[in-house]
Parts: structure tokens; C-alpha cells; sequence
């Protein structure tokens, strides 16, 4: 079927092209909200600018990750395409050896908050410009995830709980948009709720101030952070729902409730089918445990109570949802027995029934496909250079990448007419899209670059499906100044 024979090469005398033509529709976002002013005044960790501003070093970091880089030295491939510095109007961009001592001048937390707080400013300008259902409720998710390192002078680095010599990075992100609000970085041997009670109160002040009406705080058992409970509770816009260890205690009174206070929780189905059901393949893996004789653990159902609970560091109690799983425990094809494993969730939430209560605190599960992004999607936990300050700056500037392709969707305009919910259902699809897909879908488009008079041309070379969203996207974008 793959007829082509008679093959050959040419270089192009006048032509030029770059392969991630959707890197100008970046740029012209940038710009638009406001990103390099807000970094270049708020952000000091140079003495000369000569030639590049701190903006100049931060967009070259997050460009280079769009462009398909996973690494500072993917840095000299850009540097030394021709076509790619005319399609950004360059003569030159940082080389990974500039961007790398770049990341090591930040030394000292406060020039990373710096830097994270001149990002969340333009963050916060981007959510007003959204509908207002869009601030009834900001849901923030933190968690903790390890960031392994081979290299044996990283400075900071720790042996984590898992043998790992590694940094153990803080995630506090906001669950509506899948942005990363703040990370922190800090040694591998670090308990995972270290210091989290100060960014998710920074967190609140960001989000308040944006005008979101309310907040809820998720977080797992590491997390219940019960010395600050009251204080959370004290401000009515604020909400929180922690897991909550199972201790003796807390299981001696679970077990002592009525069988009248549990109710059978039924989890709502993962999709809805479109057609006809289809017949499940046999489980392989079920068939093999059940012939080998193993113990199995099979789910029967699952129960939800609740009790008041007040905590040792707590002046009042709080609303304590059980939920108690009741497992199988089968050898071969036969029951052998039942037993109850019960999870916990203390909240100040005293309305909302305790079965969604349970759910709500299910869905903080998708951080974890956001730290998986931002491991392996935007490569911000790579730990490029030498130690915990630096490495952390690099996180914050390889995760705006991440940030990007989440404004690139709230910013897409879908004006009310005949294609408001088309339009409408492409600016949640690319919130929520993975960066790999965002990448291929949106950036990685051949473009011819043409300077025509006073314009950067980009000249689409092939139809995407896309397409429509990214010229949509650049007209709404594109600020004209008078010269």
C-alpha cells in the first residue's frame, strides 16, 4: 500500500516553517493577560538585564515544555532553529546552561512565592473574565507526592518513607480547572501536611479575593490539620472535608453504632451507555486467583453513618461521616467470612447528606491524575539543578506550561448564537485535556512563517480539527497598539 519510490530532499532557499506553529497562539495569550509585565515587576532575581528579563527565562522554560522539551538541554534544539526564534521575534533565547544558573538564583523562598504570586495575580485576572456560576464554589485539593532523584550532590534531597532519595513536593490546586495554585518543595524525608495549612490559608486569600463566594478544602488523612479547624470554621465562606486516620478509638465507636444508623450507599454508574450494553470479557486475573486458591477481597457493599467528633486540639465538635466497607474474603470459589473496614471524613459541613459528603471526598482522587501531569506530562518534578530552592523554582516555572493550557480554554470565547454550545464544550475539553493530547492538538501544527509588512504570519500548513478553536482563540487575543 506505501507506493512512494522515488524519494528525494531539498532545503528550502527562502521558506521557512516551524513545527509547533500553536507556540504564537501562546504567545499572543500571554500578552494578552498580562503574564510578562506581572512577572518582570514582581519578580527580582537579576541585577542587569542584559539582554533577558526574568520573563524572558520563565516563558522560555514553559515554551520549551510545549514545544515538546522534557528537559533543559531540549533548550539548544530551539536555540538553534531559525524559524522558531522569527516566529516569537527573537534574535536569541536562554541556552540550558543561562536558563539552568537562572533557576539557581532564586535563593530563597520568598523570591519563588515571588514568582508564584506574580502567576496567580494573571490567574486571578482570567477567572473574572469567566460566567458567574463560574465563583459559586472553588473546591481546593492538597496532597503531598514524592519526586525521586538518581543524582547524589542535589542539595535538600532526603530519604523519603519508601527508601527514596528524593524531594517531597506539596500540590495545593484547584479542583474546578485543574490549575496548580502554589507548590512547595522540601526534603524527601518531610511529612506530606508540612506547611499546608499556610498555603491553603494563601489559597483562600487568592481565591476570596477573585470572588469566588465559597470554599471547600479536601484533603486525606495527612491533611485533617486539627489544630487550625477552628479557625477555618470561624470564616462562613470557608469549608473543609479531611480524612481522618482510622484510629482504635474512632473504629471502637464505629462498631458500637445501632445497624439502624448505617445507610446503604449506592454509588451513582461511571457512564451511561450510549447504545446496548455490552458483554464482559471473563477476568482473567479473577480466574486465576480462584484456581490458585488465593485469598480474594471482594467489595459487597457499602454503608454510611455519622456521629459528632470533637478533636483533642478542637473547642467544638465536628461532623464525623463513617463510611464502612463490608469485603468478602473468599479462597478458592467460597466465602470464608466478612469483614468491615471503615473510613473516615471530619467536616464542618452540617447540611449536605452524608452520602454525598462521601462522594465529594472521592473526587479529590483526581489530583492525582493532576500530580500525574505534572510529573510526566509537563516533566516539573525532573529536578534539573542543584538543589531545594532551585529545583522548586524550576516546578513553578515548568508547571506554568500546565497553567497555560488551562487559560487557553477558560479564555476561549463562546459568544451566545447558534454555536455557543459547541463552542462552550471546547473550552471545558481543553481544560480538562491532558497535556500530551493538548500538545498534538493545539501546538504541534507546521506553520510557514511569514513576515508580511508589520505582521508575523503563521501560515497554517495542513487542517487540524482544532483548527477553528486556535483562530477563534488568536482574533479574541490579538491586541492591536498603535504605532
Amino acid at each position: 500500500m506505501f507506493t512512494a519510490r522515488n524519494i528525494h530532499y531539498e532545503v528550502a532557499d527562502r521558506g521557512r516553517a516551524v513545527c509547533h506553529g500553536g507556540i504564537g497562539a501562546v504567545h499572543v495569550l500571554v500578552r494578552k493577560v498580562g503574564l510578562i509585565d506581572a512577572i518582570d515587576r514582581n519578580v527580582q532575581v537579576l541585577k542587569v538585564h542584559l539582554p533577558y528579563h526574568e520573563s524572558d527565562h520563565v516563558l522560555n522554560i514553559a515554551y520549551n515544555i510545549l514545544c515538546d522539551g522534557d528537559c533543559l538541554q531540549d533548550l539548544e534544539r530551539l536555540r538553534n532553529d531559525e524559524a522558531y526564534l522569527d516566529a516569537l521575534g527573537t534574535q536569541r533565547i536562554p541556552d540550558p546552561t543561562t536558563a539552568g544558573d537562572f533557576c539557581r538564583r532564586f535563593e530563597s523562598a520568598d523570591q519563588v512565592n515571588a514568582l508564584m504570586d506574580a502567576i496567580n495575580s494573571v490567574r486571578a485576572e482570567v477567572w473574572k473574565q469567566q460566567d458567574p456560576s463560574f465563583f459559586d464554589r472553588a473546591v481546593v485539593d492538597a496532597d503531598g507526592t514524592i519526586a525521586p532523584t538518581d543524582g547524589e550532590c542535589k542539595k535538600g534531597m532526603d530519604i523519603s518513607y519508601d527508601s527514596q532519595w528524593s524531594y517531597h513536593a506539596l500540590v495545593v490546586s484547584l479542583a474546578n480547572t485543574g490549575e496548580p495554585l502554589y507548590l512547595l518543595n522540601r526534603p524527601g524525608n518531610r511529612p506530606s501536611h508540612e506547611n499546608a495549612a499556610e498555603y491553603l490559608d494563601k489559597s483562600i486569600v487568592l481565591l476570596r479575593e477573585a470572588g469566588f463566594k465559597s470554599i471547600l478544602m479536601r484533603g486525606d488523612t495527612d491533611f485533617s490539620q486539627t489544630a487550625h479547624l477552628d479557625r477555618w470554621d470561624d470564616q462562613p465562606d470557608v469549608q473543609f472535608l479531611f480524612g481522618l486516620d482510622a484510629h482504635k478509638t474512632l473504629k471502637a465507636r464505629a462498631e458500637l453504632l445501632d445497624e439502624s444508623a448505617w445507610k446503604e450507599l449506592k454509588r451513582p454508574p461511571r457512564y451511561q451507555v450510549a447504545t446496548e450494553e455490552r458483554a464482559k470479557p471473563i477476568n482473567v486475573k479473577e480466574r486465576i486467583v480462584a484456581e490458585r486458591c488465593y485469598k480474594n477481597l471482594k467489595l459487597r457493599c457499602e454503608h454510611v453513618a455519622e456521629i459528632e467528633y470533637q478533636p483533642v486540639k478542637c473547642q467544638r465538635p465536628y461532623r464525623l461521616i463513617i463510611c464502612r466497607k463490608t469485603i468478602d474474603v473468599e479462597v478458592g470459589q467460597e466465602t470464608l467470612w466478612d469483614e468491615y473496614r471503615y473510613l473516615f471524613y471530619i467536616t464542618d459541613d452540617r447540611v449536605t447528606p452524608a452520602r454525598e459528603l462521601v462522594l465529594q471526598a472521592n473526587r479529590r482522587c483526581n489530583q492525582e491524575n493532576l500530580i500525574e501531569q505534572l510529573k510526566n506530562g509537563v516533566s516539573a518534578m525532573k529536578l534539573p539543578v542543584d538543589n531545594l530552592v532551585s529545583n522548586w523554582a524550576y516546578m513553578v516555572m515548568a508547571s506554568l506550561a500546565w497553567s497555560l493550557k488551562a487559560w487557553w480554554g477558560l479564555m476561549l470565547p463562546a459568544e451566545p448564537g447558534r454555536w455557543h454550545e459547541r463552542h462552550a464544550r471546547e473550552k471545558q475539553e481543553i481544560v480538562r485535556m491532558e497535556f500530551k493530547r493538548f500538545v498534538a492538538g493545539l501546538i504541534r501544527l507546521p506553520c510557514q512563517i511569514v513576515r508580511s509588512g508589520r505582521r508575523l504570519v503563521y501560515r497554517l500548513l495542513n487542517y487540524n480539527p482544532w483548527q477553528s478553536a486556535l483562530l477563534r482563540g488568536v482574533a479574541a487575543w490579538h491586541t492591536r497598539t498603535q504605532c
